[in-house]
């Protein structure tokens, strides 16, 4: 009974920050105008690094996630991860005569790995939620714990999955010109989102570091 509630409670809260706005979703949509399967693909790569990334909280990598430079770190070279990324579908967006099966090769996989690695709120939501969550399924033991990353990247999959088909049935319908604005208003806010990180991180860099 206290595993079912545990991994309810963790589908929920797993969900909360799944289907946040921001830029997982923004390059989902992106992907997903142009291949219905990026959402499944850009999971696959998030599970790469996330699920590693589990067991390594476990195993007290939760308080490396806490410290000011590592944060100034992240922010910085998240950010311009997140801006490198947005102006290459920006620029993508541009080719109309862009194939789906060539963008496929390597971009939705690599994305959710990218994504992963260099988005200072992936990192700061297992440093904070995500640790007290990976505590409390270790206490309840190894299957729970099991259980949870399982759960938590199938939310990742099925909210992914429900985005990038969304998109590529929605623009393939309006047809092309609509599947430009998608993209076009995508990979902005990508960038948006990088800008943000970036400066963030610099405020944060200024306030530990400024004369007293």
């Amino acid at each position: 009974m206290a595993l079912m509630l545990f991994l309810v409670k963790a589908v929920v809260i797993s969900l909360s920050g799944v289907m946040s706005p921001g830029a997982v979703t923004a390059a989902a949509i992106a992907r997903g105008a142009r291949n219905r399967w990026a959402g499944p693909l850009m999971a696959l790569g998030h599970g790469i690094v996330e699920i590693p990334l589990i067991f390594l909280i476990m195993l007290g990598l939760g308080v490396l996630f806490q410290m000011t430079w590592f944060k100034i770190a992240v922010g910085c070279l998240g950010g311009a991860f997140l801006i490198w990324m947005g102006v290459g579908m920006w620029r993508e967006a541009g080719k109309a005569e862009a194939s789906p099966s060539k963008e496929v090769a390597g971009g939705p996989l690599m994305t959710g790995v990218v994504l992963s690695i260099g988005n200072p709120l992936f990192l700061v939501w297992w440093a904070t939620v995500g640790l007290n969550l990976t505590i409390e399924a270790r206490s309840l033991g190894w299957i729970a714990f099991l259980l949870f990353a399982l759960v938590h990247w199938l939310c990742d999959l099925v909210w992914l999955t429900v985005l990038s088909f969304a998109a590529f049935h929605g623009t393939n319908v309006f047809g092309p010109r609509v599947q430009k604005v998608v993209l076009h208003v995508c990979s902005a806010a990508v960038i948006v989102f990088g800008i943000h990180f970036a400066y963030q991180a610099i405020l944060l860099l200024y306030a530990t570091w400024r004369p007293a």
